[in-house]
């Protein structure tokens, strides 16, 4: 679902500038950090 938000962006990326660069750039490093997270309690794993 993060993909919906990520579309526009990619759409409108030379319009955007610097601000809109940082903005998701802050926005997939939340996504990488909560993955991260997950992946380290195990809740990625399907076998338990």
């Amino acid at each position: 679902i993060e993909v919906v938000f990520m579309y526009p962006w990619a759409t409108l990326f030379t319009g955007l500038g610097w601000v809109g660069f940082a903005t998701m750039l802050t926005f997939i490093s939340a996504l990488l950090i909560a993955l991260v997270y997950v992946w380290k309690k195990g809740a990625l794993e399907w076998e338990n």
